[in-house]
């Protein structure tokens, strides 16, 4: 067996005294905590962000496919479902799914206020499954084969502002020449708890719109692009604008969005000086408590000198005492952070203000690759350091160590 690393063993945890043992534990305390905060600050950080993600993408897809115009407005000038990308999307694997929507905007009369509004028209492709999630009263759109059901749902935020509920019937005037009206009936309530759609938008259907704009019934404002990994975003665009039309455009949710997503860009660099701060800490505390070691073990260190162990030897018998509280702190530290990580997972124990938080609840993003990189991270950082406190041992003298009290 090494000599050096037989004598780490024999002055770490059990085979030393009392002092030694609680310094030992304090190391390993503060690794671990060190190492499960920044686990479980990563886990929040990228449940967050996926999460609001997910919502924004949910809502308008990873891209939308319109038409060119030079007008800023809300309404979209309308292009034919028969076009080159509508026939050919189908030829690109990463897409999983698209649909057709439009939209108009709209006062919706209460009892006793009017509210301005955005009505999205939805068609038969309307992924009713990815929407689900977010219905919180009632039910989704019925939209028939032909006609109309004059059918819409309503965000929880406008249903409250204007006293309105489930099963109610309102008229939704819209902004046209000459201006025209639609009564229709509520049949949903949905919630995002993210202000740009709940407090401007309202479901309905493509058809009704089609109507009013007086276009033909394979014409849409826009389609939804949906994509396995909208984290490849950015290489899809361009295989995706390939098979567009000349007349058409292709919009990147993030581009149109870009309040929220340099919001959550901007977390991150919070997190990451959260981070160093806890890894900083923890690190210099792996070295101070060498260096406390090495002063206990002085007469120790005397001995072993007069005895004939060079520098290099007894150099390597705190880095081992080191590594054994580095990996003891790494197996306490994930147990701690994943395990946290996991009940708040399952239990979601811990809730949050949607109205502040856009959620209710504390979201987990299990990232495998980055909590391995954490991991390995602290490995080497703290190896490195620990060769600093260790590099006293060559300046100890064996006779005045020997006599040292």
């Amino acid at each position: 067996m090494n000599l050096s690393y037989f004598i780490a063993k024999r002055i770490s945890f059990k085979g030393s005294g009392g002092f030694s043992v609680t310094i030992h534990r304090i190391a390993v305390g503060s690794l671990a905590l060190g190492l499960a905060v920044s686990i479980i600050a990563f886990m929040v950080l990228g449940g967050f962000q996926n999460t609001i993600s997910e919502k924004v993408y949910g809502f308008t897809g990873h891209f939308q496919v319109q038409r060119f115009t030079m007008s800023n407005a809300f309404e979209e000038a309308p292009f034919s479902l028969n076009s080159d990308f509508s026939k050919n999307y189908a030829t690109l694997p990463f897409i999983k799914g698209v649909q057709s929507f439009a939209h108009k905007a709209a006062l919706i009369k209460g009892e006793d206020e009017v509210e301005g509004v955005l009505m999205k028209g939805v068609g038969a492709d309307f992924d009713s499954l990815r929407f689900k999630p977010y219905l919180k009263e009632g039910r989704l759109l019925q939209i028939p084969d032909s006609g109309t059901s004059n059918e819409v749902m309503l965000s929880s935020f406008i249903a409250n502002k204007l006293n309105l509920k489930v099963g109610d019937r309102i008229t939704l005037y819209f902004v046209q020449e000459p201006p025209r009206y639609r009564r229709v009936e509520i049949v949903g309530i949905f919630q995002t708890y993210l202000e740009n759609f709940d407090e401007k938008i309202i479901i309905g259907e493509l058809q009704t719109i089609r109507n009013l704009n007086n276009w033909q019934s394979d014409q849409v404002g826009g389609l939804e692009v949906f994509v396995d990994d909208f984290k490849n975003r950015k290489s899809y665009f361009a295989d995706i604008e390939s098979i567009m039309d000349f007349d058409l455009k292709l919009i990147d949710s993030q581009d149109k969005f870009v309040e929220i997503f340099d919001w959550l860009i901007l977390l991150d660099t919070n997190v990451y000086v959260f981070i160093s701060l806890i890894g900083f800490v923890a690190i210099f505390n792996m070295g101070a408590v060498l260096f406390i070691l090495i002063m206990e073990r002085t007469q120790m260190i005397g001995i072993l000198k007069s005895l004939g162990a060079s520098n290099r030897q007894i150099r390597r018998i705190f880095f081992w005492n080191g590594i054994n509280i580095l990996l003891r702190g790494i197996v306490i530290g994930n147990v701690i952070g994943l395990g946290l990580g996991f009940i708040q997972d399952q239990f979601r124990f811990i809730p949050l203000d949607p109205n502040s938080y856009y959620m209710n609840y504390v979201p987990i993003d299990w990232n495998w690759p980055v909590f391995l990189l954490i991991n390995i991270g602290i490995v080497i950082l703290t190896a490195l350091v620990l060769w600093i406190p260790v590099m006293v041992i060559s300046k100890v003298d064996p006779i005045k160590s020997i006599r040292f009290d």
